[in-house]
């Protein structure tokens, strides 16, 4: 096989974005998130795909994408496994942070803050508007425990979608929500010569409604 040669050292993209000025951004950094989520409904095929990145118990740091189903002064929030290995890493150390890359837009948000789990009446509220195959694939999986054939599963799978077929498909107990509750957020803007803006609220507590502005090198 012939071995394919990358030269990412020569792979540039120049990065044109407009200004991002304190002035635009409020004193408040939910009201703007909305605003730019609003720009990459317009522009990105999946704007609510963000990175969630945890630290277990073996404080090795880890990252997978998800998708962002709610959002307001409150936090934001997702869903998944409470058994799964984000999970395992939330529950020992309930600090994360999520990014969201919007790649049209030029655009970055990142966002640390104190995770705190939904109530089951929140999570079966939101379960039961989840498409027929989803819920059946969420009673079913065991997520990031390892499988030992694939087929197996599938097999499971679709019995599982005849049995539940016509009936109402009950909620795991392992399965539900987070609320991330913001501590810092950092607006990127991608700018020519890599002179990027970058803007970052900050605030004590999560009980605080000061947020801090502060504008950070590029």
């Amino acid at each position: 096989m012939e071995k394919q040669h990358f030269d990412l050292k020569q792979m540039r993209r120049e990065y044109e974005g407009i200004r991002l000025l304190e002035e635009d951004v409020g004193r408040e950094p939910i009201s703007f998130f909305s605003k730019w989520f609003q720009d990459a409904l317009a522009k990105e095929i999946e704007p609510n795909a963000m990175i969630l990145a945890t630290v277990g118990k073996d404080n090795d740091p880890d990252a997978r994408t998800m998708l962002l189903k709610e959002f307001s002064e409150n936090g934001f929030v997702f869903y998944t496994n409470y058994l799964s290995k984000k999970g395992k890493d939330l529950e020992h150390n309930p600090k994360a942070t999520i990014l969201f890359f919007w790649q049209t837009l030029m655009r970055q948000v990142r966002i640390f803050g104190i995770i705190e789990q939904l109530s089951q009446n929140e999570a079966l509220e939101y379960f039961k508007t989840r498409p027929y195959e989803s819920k059946v694939s969420a009673y079913l999986s065991k997520q990031s425990e390892e499988i030992e054939n694939r087929s197996e599963v599938e097999k499971k799978f679709l019995e599982l979608l005849q049995e539940f077929k016509n009936k109402e498909v009950p909620k795991p107990e392992s399965w539900g929500g987070y609320r991330l509750i913001p501590l810092r957020i950092e607006f990127w803007q991608g700018r020519p010569a890599r002179f990027h803006d970058r803007l970052l609220f900050v605030r004590d507590s999560i009980h605080s409604s000061d947020w801090k502005l502060k504008r950070l090198y590029p």
